[in-house]
């Protein structure tokens, strides 16, 4: 590769090491099993405060997923869940952006979006630690 080439592949580096990495981390999460105590660590906010994190259930979530248990990963983790096609979408938007050589362009990066992902994931780990939210513990 020269030139022109050359610069959009290693541009491409990026987004292609991050879907390698994800890749075998499912593969990881899919092959050894989060249900079976001893193959993961316990998260360290609820092992010191008893209280689940938003990504509390994501293991067993991705595992499931996986498997192709839809419905058993939704309840693991909804928002996790919710916000895989975020992140996909991102994810392209990405690497398209890397293949053209342009800047990645997106309103999700604007100041109102970053507020509004903040406060749902706040929320949820809320809701999600009191009586009535226990539909969204893992």
């Amino acid at each position: 590769m020269t030139g022109l080439q050359g610069v959009r592949g290693r541009a491409l580096a990026g987004p292609l090491a991050v879907l390698a990495a994800g890749a075998v981390g499912v593969a990881l999460v899919a092959a050894v099993d989060p249900n079976e105590a001893g193959h993961y660590p316990t998260c360290p906010f609820l092992a010191l405060t008893g209280w689940a994190c938003p990504g509390c259930g994501g293991l067993r979530m991705t595992h499931a997923l996986a498997h192709g248990r839809l419905v058993e990963a939704f309840g693991l983790n909804p928002l996790a869940f919710a916000l895989i096609p975020l992140a996909a979408y991102l994810w392209v938007a990405w690497t398209v952006a890397a293949a053209r050589g342009t800047p990645v362009r997106t309103g999700l990066g604007a100041r109102w979006a970053v507020w509004a992902l903040t406060g749902t994931i706040l929320v949820f780990w809320i809701v999600r630690n009191l009586p009535f939210g226990q539909a969204l513990a893992p």
